[in-house]
Formats: C-alpha cells, sequence, structure tokens
C-alpha cells in the first residue's frame, strides 16, 4: 500500500502549513530557520515592556519555549502562542487553567442542558476587541466556520469536526451551535476556538499574518509588540469587561530556550523576572534555597517511542512490545527526571479522570522482552533512535540504549532540533523509532480528546507511523468512533478504555514515561501563581503581593 492510502479519502496538510503548528510535539516545536527569517510579527517597536513601579511595574515571565512558532488560534500548538493567546482571546467559554472546569467568556452562561444538541449562546453585553470594535456574532460565525470548512486544514478542526454540525447567528449578539449528537464534553472544547474579529482576519493574507505572530482578540490583555527569538509584549486592556480582570499594567514575555539562561533570569541578586516555566529538575533545590517558589504539575507530558511499522521488523507487535518491556523506566524516573515522573502505565496519565490501568504496563522486563525477539525471529537487530533534543528528552536517552544494549540490540542515538525530525516524518522519509515529547493537555484533559489527536485516523501521527491501513487499526478508529457518540459517561469511559488497551497492546505510538513539568516563581512579588501540567503559563488569577 502507497503512504498516500493510509488516509484515504483525508488530505494531508501541506508540509509547510504542519510546519505552523508542529509544536504540539511537546510543545516545543519552532519554524525552521528559513521559515522563521519569514516570520515577522506586528511592525517591531523594540519595546522590551519595562518601566512603571509599584503596581504598575511590569511583570516579565520566561517562557522555555520559542515564540516564533503559528501564532493563528485555530491550528498553532506553539506553548508559547497557546499560553499568549489565552490572555489575549477568548472563547464562548474558557477552562480554568487547573482544573479545566469550563465557565462563562464571551458567552453570558454554561448551557443549562450540556447533553442537548442545540447550545444557545448570548455574548457578553459591551464585549469589545482591542482595536474597539464590538463582539458580534457574525465573528462567532466566521471562526467556527473556518474551524469546519472542509477545504481548509486547521488543528482545531480534529476538535470540533467530529460532534458539531454547525453554529449559526440567531441575533447580532446570539449564536447557536448544532450538535451531531449529545457531546457535553465538547463545552470544554469551546475555549479552543477562540473568536477573532472577522474586520480584520477576512481580509486577504491576514491568516498569514495570524501565523506571524498578528493577535487582535477581546481578552484582559492586548499584544502590544512581538519580536520572534526573543520576546512578546502586552498590556491590560482598560475596555475588558469580562470574568478575569488584568492585575498587571503590562507585561513582558522573554523566550528562553537553553536552560541555563532560562533559570540565570529568575534566580540570584541579578534576576529579572517574576516567574519562568520549563525548570530544570536540577535547578530546583537552589531556587528554592533562594527563596523562590518551585512547584509542579503532573499531567500528560511524556516521553514516547513511534515506530515506523512499515519499517521492518517494526511491523511485528512483538518487536515493539519487546523493546517497551527492555527499558528500565524506574532507573529513567530516577536518574534523568529526578523523581519527577512515573513509568506509564496507560496512554493516559493516572491522574486523568479516564484512567484505568492498561491490560499491557510494560514493566521493566529484559528475559521477556528476549523471548518476544525471539519469537519474532529477529536477531542482531540494529536501531537508530530519532530523537527530539528537548533537554529532558536527551537526558532520558541514555537509559533507553542502555537498555536495549542489554538485551542485545545494538542502539544508536540520533537526536535533532525538533523541526528536523518531523520535517522527515512529513517528507516520508524512512526512519526506525522517533523518541520525542507531547503534552495533549494543552488543548485538554478529556480522554476522547487525547486519543483522538493521537490516533485520530486522519492525523498526521497515524501518517507518521504508516500505521492506519491495518485492520487492527480501522477496528480501533470505529470503536474510537462509536465511544465519542455514546451518550451515558460511565460506559463512554469504559469504552475508551477498553481502546485504550488495544494501543497499549499494539504500542505503536505509546508513551514510556510521563512527567511533571516545573514552574518557579517569586511568591514576594507574585500571588496566585498555580503551576499546570502542561507548557507555558496563565496569570489571569495572579497579582501583585
Amino acid at each position: 500500500m502507497r503512504d498516500d492510502d493510509v488516509n484515504p479519502g483525508v488530505p494531508a496538510p501541506p508540509r509547510r502549513q504542519f510546519l505552523k503548528y508542529s509544536g504540539a510535539l511537546g510543545a516545543t516545536a519552532a519554524l525552521s530557520p528559513a521559515l522563521a527569517a519569514c516570520s515577522a510579527g506586528p511592525e517591531s517597536t523594540n519595546d522590551t515592556g519595562g518601566g512603571g513601579s509599584g503596581k504598575d511595574r511590569t511583570l516579565t515571565a520566561v517562557i522555555g519555549y520559542g515564540n516564533d512558532g503559528s501564532w493563528d488560534p485555530t491550528q498553532t500548538a506553539s506553548a508559547f502562542a497557546m499560553a499568549a493567546n489565552n490572555h489575549i482571546y477568548e472563547g464562548l467559554l474558557d477552562t480554568d487553567p487547573i482544573t479545566r472546569e469550563p465557565y462563562p467568556a464571551l458567552a453570558t452562561a454554561i448551557p443549562a442542558d450540556p447533553s442537548a444538541t442545540t447550545w444557545r449562546f448570548p455574548l457578553r453585553s459591551g464585549a469589545t476587541f482591542h482595536d474597539g470594535k464590538p463582539v458580534t456574532a457574525d465573528d462567532v460565525v466566521f471562526v467556527f466556520d473556518r474551524i469546519l470548512d472542509p477545504d481548509t486544514q486547521t488543528l482545531a478542526k480534529g476538535f470540533f469536526a467530529p460532534w458539531l454540525d454547525s453554529v449559526r447567528k440567531v441575533d447580532a449578539r446570539t449564536v447557536e451551535l448544532v450538535l451531531k449528537f449529545p457531546f457535553p464534553d465538547g463545552l470544554s472544547r469551546l475555549t479552543l476556538a477562540k473568536i477573532m474579529p472577522r474586520h480584520v482576519f477576512s481580509r486577504p493574507g491576514a491568516w498569514d499574518d495570524a501565523i506571524k505572530g498578528l493577535a487582535v482578540g477581546s481578552g484582559p490583555y492586548r499584544q502590544t509588540a512581538h519580536h520572534p527569538k526573543s520576546n512578546t509584549t502586552f498590556e491590560a486592556f482598560a475596555a475588558y469587561n469580562g470574568p478575569r480582570k488584568p492585575a498587571f499594567r503590562t507585561m513582558n514575555w522573554l523566550t528562553i530556550v537553553d536552560a541555563a539562561p532560562r533559570v540565570a533570569k529568575i534566580s540570584g541578586t541579578g534576576a529579572g523576572a517574576q516567574i519562568a516555566d520549563n525548570i530544570p529538575y536540577a535547578n530546583i533545590p537552589r531556587l528554592e534555597q533562594g527563596g523562590l517558589k518551585v512547584a509542579g504539575g503532573a499531567g500528560m507530558n511524556n516521553l514516547f517511542l513511534m515506530f515506523n511499522t512499515r519499517h521492518e521488523p517494526f511491523d511485528d507487535v512483538r518487536v515493539r512490545q519487546a523493546l517497551h518491556y527492555a527499558i528500565d523506566t524506574e532507573k529513567m524516573v530516577r536518574v534523568a527526571l529526578k523523581g519527577h515522573g512515573r513509568p506509564a502505565s496507560s496512554f493516559l496519565n493516572e491522574g486523568n479522570p479516564g484512567y484505568r490501568r492498561a491490560r499491557t504496563v510494560y514493566d521493566h522486563d529484559p528475559d521477556k522482552a528476549k523471548a518476544l525477539l525471539r519469537a519474532a525471529g529477529v536477531t542482531d537487530l540494529k536501531v537508530e533512535i530519532l530523537a527530539v533534543n528537548v533537554s529532558w528528552i536527551v537526558d532520558c536517552l541514555p537509559t533507553i540504549k542502555s537498555s536495549w544494549d542489554a538485551i542485545g540490540v545494538r542502539t544508536t542515538l540520533a537526536p535533532q532540533e525538533t523541526t528536523a525530525v518531523f520535517t522527515k516524518m512529513d517528507q516520508k522519509q524512512d526512519y526506525q523509532v522517533v523518541a520525542a515529547a507531547s503534552n495533549p493537555n494543552q488543548f485538554g484533559r478529556d480522554a476522547d480528546l487525547i486519543m483522538h489527536y493521537n490516533y485520530g485516523p486522519g492525523n498526521l501521527w497515524m501518517r507518521y507511523t504508516r500505521w492506519a491501513g491495518h485492520p487492527v487499526a480501522q477496528r480501533l478508529f470505529k470503536d474510537m468512533d462509536r465511544a465519542a457518540r455514546e451518550p451515558d459517561p460511565a460506559k463512554k469511559k469504559a469504552m475508551i478504555q477498553d481502546y485504550i488497551d488495544v494501543v497499549a497492546e499494539q504500542a505503536v505510538l505509546y508513551p514510556v514515561v510521563h512527567n511533571e513539568l516545573m514552574t518557579a516563581w517569586d511568591p514576594r512579588e507574585l500571588s496566585g501563581i498555580r503551576a499546570q501540567p502542561y507548557p507555558g503559563i496563565n496569570v489571569l488569577q495572579a497579582k501583585w503581593t
């Protein structure tokens, strides 16, 4: 079967479009240097966001991910852009960054009956965009039409198209969402459809401008300057009348991907920032000794292995299982993650509401790994692990190599920049195994979303694995669709858990460990900070101490 036949009838986004939102690969991907050079955002002002004193001083944050990925809310998975967009834009409903419970944002209320197949949303009176124009029903319909457009490939489409039929204008201040079937989980997903002004983004070339950094929303902060590979600045939007008021007059978010300068920016006498995410585990004691608060969020952040099932012998499930059983995950957690993680016992992390221990759990068992390889008739196996160069992933790679070497698999490590790795995938280049990071909690916690994001029949991950045409995959996709349509929550949870057992057994794309993401801040200056279990920060409920 040709690669083009893997997902018949599903158009693949072109390479350039994929790179625009490939930050989903652990929220660390950035555009290639050539593309980034073209990624100028709004006109540069060289504004660093400084100035002010007392309560009017600038909040300076350090984000450990690039700010030069796509800023288009309908297709970005960039950690920096998603975090920023949560402060710039609003959905009809938004979700609390920790509990992920929905609350009214641009809409005035949550529908009384989440199980209804029509949801009506009156819009907040007096809501305006950052350019002063009022938010209308036409703006809402404009965004959802783009998301649901069969000819427009966006990341958000996968979160809405399976269950949302259409969005229609009732009057200038009211919209209705028409569902294909009852889907209460859709309420929390509405935060992923950020409402954008039609008069701005319907202009020719405006979506390309959104990718490059143009951001005009109705949220509590407006973007004032955007400098790819440097910083993005914000100021409180004076006309904002929504539920989570801005507490900081101005903000300056720095992008510092390298760990050492990022930690230096928040520590010591020369500290220039009050909060930073993506804190390396080894730096936690020193930061705490310096008076900083360091807290973690345990969620779906994971190191996963992805196999090319068209490359022998990885088409054999026994070989994939053997390589998972061989990994000393307890050692990986102890040595590489400094205790801030757990070996995977399901595709979902243990704190997920849909979690159940999988029927197949890859506890360290080198003897079983050897037996599986013998049963598969595999000897003298040589494996190159194509890995992203994210710092904590690189720390984990030696454990994988030593574990595979110990069962007679000669292993070579090949860490590269994230975009380089997945450009090879997108170009359909041959590979054996990829090791990378992922965190679908950026988009939400519901298990249906997480599993469709990774195992949806038309998504990029399944194209990369070359597995979507396999009979087991075809049955899996049908089971996933049936579970999504199941109205009874208990039955739906059980159905999802059952098909996750299939995913665990097949080990085509599967987590090795789930780990914590650490955030550090100065409690002497900031209060109301909550560490989130996915990249980025949220300061919508924070304030100066």
